[in-house]
């Protein structure tokens, strides 16, 4: 088939595209190709295989191949895919398999039966190298048979992710892989590399990619804590590009919570402490860094998300942590007390809260978000600390505006119903 010759002509292909007959004519009229006046339109045809002074030949009305890039015509996709699945299911032999699967996950990226066909080739050969073999080789040793095929299979789903980036199937085979590699090296740590540039590549070019993300969210349990604090700077440019995009501000709350687990074993002692206070600079970091982006990006949901996730942080982690009490003369930070952090986030609600309008009504949008992050965070907070913030509240006249002009009966009652109805019907009145 000419497409497996292809593939197995120019194994460094590492992008795919499906095109209209026009462009691929266009395309290798580039190149100079010369095309058959005919489109080929038998599956015998298409099929037929030829070599042309030592290179592959190929239909030029239906594949393109060139600086290891590979596109095919959409109007041959169907009598590719019927071949390709018929001959999937004939064959037995192992390199058959594997020919036969790559060029029908190529077509169908989608086809759980070739999936499962590559994993359980991937299978034997991992259980067969350990049968006959004591030693487990490097990454960078491709002698071992099974770490060759499973790299193999981090180039086809890479290649696969080239043109259709949210497979979630080709993102679960990936993870699938790098399980075995694990096994077999015991090192990853140039794969997570390699896997996170990846993760934002794809990320570039197709924007609120979940699949993308969770791929990375996955890996950081096999992160270092220097790798974790690595992708936490690395990460924040991107995430001030992309404010609207929840998916980093996931993983980043994920490596947050990961770095947190690192309890050494005399908690309040040197080492202890260190590690600690360190975890609270992250934090304190991230909390001021959440700050100027809302008050930089008006109106964005994601941001708003991601401090509730620093407050539930500060509560569950920090705040009542004996370690980091002010009190605690070893202390290298102070935590913020429940008063100190309740009248920065009530300076803060103020300062939205007289975000100027505008024809989108970011402003408005804006007001609403802040509200019902303070009125949130107040729920979660004991009611000691908040005796003395009513009367300040009492004073909100911006806020008692919002109430009145809000158009929405299910956002008052939320709010509402975070408080309690006496206190709120004391600060606002019915409502």
């Amino acid at each position: 088939m000419q497409l497996e010759h292809i593939l197995e002509n120019d194994a460094l292909i590492d992008e795919l595209g499906f095109v209209h007959p026009t462009q691929l004519a266009a395309l290798n009229a580039q190149s100079g190709v010369a095309l058959s006046s005919d489109a080929i339109q038998s599956a015998a045809e298409i099929m037929s295989e030829g070599t042309v002074e030592g290179s592959i030949f190929y239909d030029g009305t239906v594949f393109w191949n060139r600086d290891h890039k590979l596109a095919i015509s959409t109007t041959e996709l169907p009598q590719l895919y019927k071949y390709k699945s018929s001959q999937n299911h004939d064959q037995s032999l192992q390199n058959d398999v594997l020919r036969h699967s790559k060029s029908l996950l190529l077509l169908c990226c989608d086809s759980g039966t070739a999936w499962n066909s590559r994993n359980h080739l991937g299978v034997y050969f991992f259980y067969l190298t350990f049968n006959y073999s004591d030693t487990i080789q490097e990454v960078g040793d491709f002698g071992n048979p099974s770490l060759s095929l499973l790299m193999s299979e981090l180039q086809l789903s890479t290649l696969i992710l080239s043109y259709s980036p949210k497979s979630e199937n080709s993102w679960s085979h990936r993870r699938w892989v790098i399980k075995h590699i694990e096994r077999v090296s015991g090192d990853l740590s140039d794969i997570l590399g390699q896997e996170s540039e990846l993760v934002k590549r794809i990320a570039e070019k197709t924007k609120m990619n979940y699949r993308a993300w969770n791929h990375l969210c996955w890996l950081v349990s096999y992160m270092s804590r220097s790798q974790m604090l690595d992708e936490l700077k690395f990460l924040r440019k991107w995430a001030e590009l992309n404010v609207a995009d929840n998916c980093c501000f996931q993983l980043r709350r994920r490596l947050m919570l990961k770095i947190s687990e690192f309890k050494p074993e005399n908690q309040c002692g040197d080492e202890g402490l260190l590690a600690k206070s360190e975890i609270y600079k992250i934090w304190e970091d991230e909390f001021r860094w959440n700050c100027l982006l809302i008050q930089r990006y008006i109106g964005r949901e994601a941001l708003w998300v991601h401090r509730r996730f620093l407050f539930q942080f500060w509560l569950n982690y920090l705040s009542t942590d004996p370690c980091l009490n002010p009190s605690n003369s070893r202390s290298c930070s102070a935590v913020l007390d429940v008063a100190d952090f309740l009248q920065k986030e009530l300076q803060l609600l103020l300062v939205c809260l007289s975000s100027p309008g505008d024809e989108f009504e970011d402003g408005r949008v804006q007001s609403e978000h802040a509200s019902s992050y303070f009125f949130w965070i107040l729920k979660h907070i004991p009611f000691g600390p908040l005796s003395g913030l009513w009367e300040k509240l009492r004073g909100v006249e911006e806020l008692k505006a919002l109430l009145r002009e809000s158009s929405s009966p299910v956002k008052i009652h939320l709010w509402r119903s975070f408080l309690g109805r006496p206190i709120w019907d004391d600060l606002f009145g019915p409502t």
